[in-house]
């Protein structure tokens, strides 16, 4: 019998500081005609890998081509955007990463890094699908399992190039995506709105989004578009005449049902059970004067 017996070295420091680095999102993005890219910022890291076509990334006034296989670390508030070759159409994978920038490397002080793999990004790769995998199929203790494959593709980056990180905890500072979404529903929400929707005018993935937003207002992005509809409709109830089906189209709820249920659920009563009150209040006003 043959054994080959391996003790594992004691590490004198753990090279990914698991403690502040924090997987928020991940997503695929292919390049269509209606792709509309401009600069933004984000207040989180992101890593992008790319997995097919060709392009460039634009940003702090360059233009860099990138293509298949390279690594993209974009620092929290550097303004970026991404551009796609029209005859090799771009396609990657993208993480939105807290408690993690980039510090050295070609770039070092531009707020981003590059890593153009010769050899070895099948590697990485292989992790990120299977972390795309676990993300869709959320079987239980997904999170952790995301977390860790999170922390292979950084080890396995740190090894093969001379990309370095610093761990920072986030500082939970306002959102300015969070806070221009706030602002459209604000305007807009009488429209069809969706949460990809409401991504793309921010520019950032939905799941980030969903997540920030929480973390910022307490509420999802949904549940705040229909916390404006029902405010609009305390008003039009109490000062119009109009049926409950008007109200409900022009709020753009699917049907006046709907309407009601959200707002027996929000308010606590009926629609017209709020309107009569405010009409019973008016009257009962009205008798005070006489």
């Amino acid at each position: 019998m043959s054994t080959n017996h391996y003790v594992l070295d004691p590490l004198p420091a753990d090279p990914i500081d698991r403690s502040v680095t924090k997987l928020l999102y991940i997503s695929v993005t292919r390049y269509s005609p209606e792709w509309h890219s401009i600069p933004h910022t984000h207040p989180s890291t992101e890593m992008f890998f790319v997995t097919g076509g060709s392009g460039f990334l634009s940003l702090t006034g360059k233009t860099i081509p990138i293509g298949v296989s390279d690594v993209i670390i974009v620092n929290p508030g550097t303004e970026h955007t991404e551009l796609s070759s029209d005859e090799h159409p771009l396609e990657y994978i993208v993480m939105g990463i807290d408690g993690l920038e980039t510090i050295s490397g070609d770039d070092e002080g531009d707020g981003y890094s590059v890593i153009h793999f010769q050899s070895g990004g099948e590697q990485i790769l292989h992790y990120l699908r299977f972390l795309l995998k676990e993300i869709e199929t959320r079987l239980p203790g997904y999170g952790t399992i995301c977390q860790n494959l999170l922390e292979i593709v950084l080890l396995l980056l740190v090894r093969r190039s001379q990309f370095t990180v610093t761990f920072t905890p986030a500082i939970q500072k306002p959102s300015k995506e969070c806070a221009v979404v706030r602002r459209y529903i604000e305007t807009h929400f009488k429209e069809t709105l969706t949460l990809d929707n409401l991504a793309a005018v921010a520019h950032v993935s939905k799941y980030y989004l969903a997540h920030a937003f929480s973390r910022e207002y307490g509420t999802s992005p949904i549940n705040y578009v229909l916390s404006c509809r029902i405010q609009e409709s305390l008003r039009l109830l109490s000062e119009t005449h109009m049926s409950l089906s008007q109200i409900a189209g022009i709020l753009g709820f699917s049907s006046p049902s709907y309407f009601s249920q959200s707002f027996r659920r929000i308010k606590g009563l009926s629609p017209m059970a709020y309107r009569n009150q405010c009409q019973n209040g008016d009257k009962t006003g009205q008798q005070q004067e006489k």
